[in-house]
């Protein structure tokens, strides 16, 4: 990546800086060092450059910001926050408050956000080629780069301590009279090929007479991170990429990034672009990382960054207006376990218990709803509930779903094509077509929206229990979906999916937008005389309390005809089924209170559940 010239246009007047600039080498002399609370101390003391954004910072008017080490969702309720946090080992967050607009202030400081080192910047990459010449190692992992990075930026500079007296490179930066220019001239190789670019680059820049760079402790700290991020990682998004909390990144062009946080909702960066000629070679380079080169030939790009986040592209002003744009859906780190969501109200006990029972005996099932719903979150976090010895094939254009099981098999479409793969795509449908040979217990989608849908569909009738996401925000307009072009499943087809899940983003009467699944229902069947589907609700969302009804009890069709039967339930004793939907519930629940919230912690306490035998239903006691 290249550095490029993003700009950073800060939301307030800076602060004169009483203080002598040595308070960042002698911070236990710094006044207001000695004002920050015990963990900010902590921080500045590890990052110097944090303080020196307080330096700059109005304390005097607005404060000293609140530092927390972890964000809790209490804080979304802060009216006019002035806060801080570390989005990484390095990097730091503002949040501060925008009086005049809805959307408050996203400022990352890092290290090369107090210093401009712009002038250096092209001198130690001078440097780091001559030095290159002589490696003899071959990264490959971005680690591996990184490392050897740093290694060569250690030898072509030089850290000029405080106070220190360092001597300088012959005649540089103009020093030294007549007798120094005289031998300066004497001692230069005559027959060495003139650079003159490279001279220019130099000529302003003070070396040692080994020809290293003189930088002080904070410019040195600044270039580090500046060539790590543009050369290896993805550039000024590091931050942005880095920051947990984070959910999309947003770039429509010239102008600020915008973000949306888990907490804060909306926020608008103070890094963005003014130019579109520097904005469009910052996203050619964005694609590059990503091994999907943006042409203007080919000027739309679906991608996935090295960290596993999505990435759309849109290329140049010709179809974009403002300039090139992009969005970033983040990849999360560990997915959020079932009990997670429960904590957010996205779903209850009674629900994850009956989505348990119904997966763990091979139901099909498609996450369904509007663009940024959730659907994705929820399906993964209901893998954990397939059961531990099941052999699973996710199939996805993007990867994003997660599982936590061992045999897993994680397969991506490669190309552009649709259809049957011509020439080195390889779509969907064909890593479907091969998934039905790999023996496969569940089979997940990523996302059902063409042709591959029949394929799905036949795997389902041939015994293969499919879970996927969908684009619908009801099931009867995921029904016309489904028989409709592009996907033309046959009616008869259809029932074949025995549970919809719909899933939404929706508004609280406080202005809070939270998801929370709408409904669960279940496919009974197709009437050909009527052409009419019949599907029954076994669970929908009341927005008036916020609480989830149980319409279903007593009523289930899979619960009753299917898993009843599967689990060698008799017929007279059917309606015991739901016991054991309440059974689960409860052991979900202590499971909850006993701390198993983590994605993996809570499959890890479910495998051991099932090995103990409390999941085994004893037809004596019903």
């Amino acid at each position: 990546m290249s550095a490029l010239t993003a700009t950073i246009n800060l939301p307030f007047r800076q602060a004169e800086n009483t203080e002598d600039n040595d308070c960042v080498n002698n911070i236990e002399s710094c006044a207001l060092y000695r004002m920050l609370p015990v963990n900010a101390k902590e921080y500045v003391r590890k990052s110097p450059h944090l303080l020196e954004y307080l330096h700059i910072f109005p304390v005097d008017e607005y404060g000293i910001p609140l530092f927390f080490s972890e964000l809790k969702r209490d804080l979304k309720s802060m009216d006019e926050p002035n806060l801080i946090y570390p989005a990484d080992d390095t990097v730091f967050v503002h949040i501060f408050h925008d009086v005049d607009d809805v959307r408050n202030y996203y400022i990352p400081v890092d290290p090369s956000f107090m210093h401009s080192v712009k002038d250096l910047t092209p001198a130690l990459e001078l440097k780091i080629i001559d030095l290159l010449d002589a490696l003899e190692e071959d990264p490959v992992t971005d680690e591996e780069r990184t490392i050897v990075l740093k290694r060569l930026i250690g030898e072509a500079c030089y850290i000029q301590q405080p106070g220190e007296e360092v001597a300088l490179l012959s005649g540089d930066r103009g020093k030294g009279g007549l007798g120094d220019k005289i031998k300066d001239f004497l001692n230069k190789d005559l027959t060495a090929k003139k650079n003159p670019k490279k001279d220019a680059i130099l000529s302003n820049i003070r070396q040692t007479p080994d020809g290293r760079l003189i930088v002080n402790p904070q410019e040195y700290r600044a270039l580090e991170y500046m060539m790590v991020r543009d050369k290896i990682d993805v550039g000024i998004l590091k931050p942005f990429i880095n920051d947990k909390y984070i959910e999309d990144i947003t770039v429509d062009g010239v102008g600020p990034i915008f973000i949306e946080h888990k907490i804060f909702k909306g926020l608008k960066s103070v890094v963005g672009w003014d130019n579109t000629d520097e904005l469009d070679n910052f996203v050619i380079k964005l694609a590059e990382r990503t091994r999907r080169p943006i042409t203007y030939r080919n000027p739309i790009v679906d991608a996935t960054l090295p960290d596993g986040s999505r990435i759309n592209i849109v290329y140049s002003t010709d179809i974009s207006r403002k300039g090139s744009n992009f969005t970033i859906r983040k990849a999360m780190d560990d997915p959020l376990s079932i009990l997670k969501l429960i904590e957010f109200k996205t779903c209850d006990y009674l629900m994850a218990a009956y989505i348990w029972i119904c997966i763990e005996n091979g139901m099909s099932l498609f996450m369904s709803g509007e663009t940024a719903s959730g659907k994705t979150t929820s399906l993964n976090a209901f893998t954990t509930f397939i059961p531990p010895e099941n052999k699973i094939v996710t199939i996805e254009d993007t990867p994003e779903l997660q599982v936590p099981h061992k045999n897993w098999v994680r397969e991506v479409s490669k190309g552009k094509g649709k259809g049957e793969g011509e020439g080195s795509d390889v779509t969907m449908f064909d890593l479907l077509k091969a998934a039905l040979r790999q023996r496969p217990n569940q089979i997940l989608v990523g996302e059902i929206r063409g042709v591959e849908g029949s394929v799905a569909f036949s795997a389902m009738q041939t015994g293969h229990p499919v879970l996927s996401t969908f684009h619908a925000a009801s099931v009867e307009k995921l029904i016309q979906r489904l028989v409709g072009d592009p996907i033309n499943i046959p009616k008869t087809y259809v029932d074949n999916l025995n549970i919809v899940v719909i899933q939404s983003a929706v508004k609280r009467p406080t202005g809070e937008t939270v998801r929370r699944i709408l409904s669960i229902s279940e496919l009974v069947g197709f009437n050909p005389e009527t052409q009419g589907f019949s599907f029954v609700e076994m669970f929908h969302w009341n927005p008036a309390t916020d609480l989830f009804e149980f319409p279903g009890r007593g009523s289930s069709y899979l619960l009753e005809n299917k898993i009843a039967t599967m689990l060698g339930i008799p017929e007279y004793k059917k309606a015991a089924i739901y016991q054991e939907l309440e059974k689960r519930a409860r052991i979900l629940e202590r499971l909850h209170k006993a701390g198993y919230t983590g994605f993996y912690d809570l499959f890890h306490m479910t495998t051991k559940v099932k090995k103990q035998g409390l999941l085994k239903i004893d037809l004596d006691e019903l």
